[in-house]
């Protein structure tokens, strides 16, 4: 009586052995190959000091001199880009002096001007100089008369009613540093030399030395961008 009972209990030991490898198994396709996904663990997620960085280059380094327990670039390439950064960097300072207390010197602030809105990081004399050359290049024309600037929309020296009340010359002020994008420069003194017959070497070495106040020569306004992400710089 006891064998019928011994081969039943070593039949369900068997039979459960052989549901717990089946279901072993099936946890296994189910849930991704759990076994296999953790021995992969490792591999898949590195350790902290194996995780990509970004390089740094000593070019660079202005990013991190300025001033600020919050950073923020704006990007722009036209002019309506730029006329709304110029806005928003205004509210930026004004929103953080009155919700937190901070103050300008609190606020890291990048304006980077490429592609078509290059052209307003020179000043009034190149405007008044080459306004056709540098309006052509924005393709731009102020709204009241229709013509090209005769200097600098965006008020880089003095306020101007016809542009917006927080212009560069504003934002000069806060601190705020426009990053000028080389290689649009060096396309502009191209237009101007053509219009204008000089040499491009002769032209860009006038208008690079007639920036607007905080503004600073980058190899490229979109290298700019990145550099300041990678630094730390939430970009708008």
């Amino acid at each position: 009586m006891m064998k019928p009972h011994l081969h039943g209990s070593v039949a369900r030991r068997s039979f459960l052995s052989r549901m717990g490898g089946g279901l072993a198994a099936l946890g296994a396709v189910w849930g991704g190959g759990s076994a296999t996904a953790q021995a992969q663990t490792p591999a898949a997620a590195p350790a902290s000091d194996g995780r990509w960085q970004p390089a740094r280059h000593a070019a660079d380094d202005w990013l991190d001199q300025l001033p600020g327990k919050h950073r923020l670039a704006f990007d722009t390439m036209t002019p309506d880009r730029l006329e709304d950064a110029l806005q928003f960097a205004g509210n930026y300072f004004s929103a953080n002096k009155s919700g937190y207390g901070l103050e300008n010197g609190d606020l890291a602030v990048v304006i980077v001007m490429r592609h078509r809105s290059a052209p307003f990081a020179y000043n009034d004399a190149i405007w008044a100089k080459y306004g056709g050359t540098l309006a052509k290049r924005a393709e731009f024309t102020d709204p009241k008369t229709k013509e090209a600037p005769k200097v600098n929309y965006f008020t880089p020296s003095v306020a101007d009613p016809s542009a917006r009340a927080r212009g560069m010359a504003g934002l000069i002020k806060l601190g705020v540093q426009f990053a000028v994008c080389d290689l649009s420069t060096h396309a502009i003194a191209g237009l101007i030399a053509r219009d204008h017959g000089i040499s491009a070497d002769a032209a860009y070495k006038e208008i690079t030395t007639n920036l607007i106040g905080n503004g600073r020569l980058v190899p490229a306004g979109i290298v700019a961008v990145n550099r300041a992400q990678e630094r730390g710089y939430s970009i708008t």
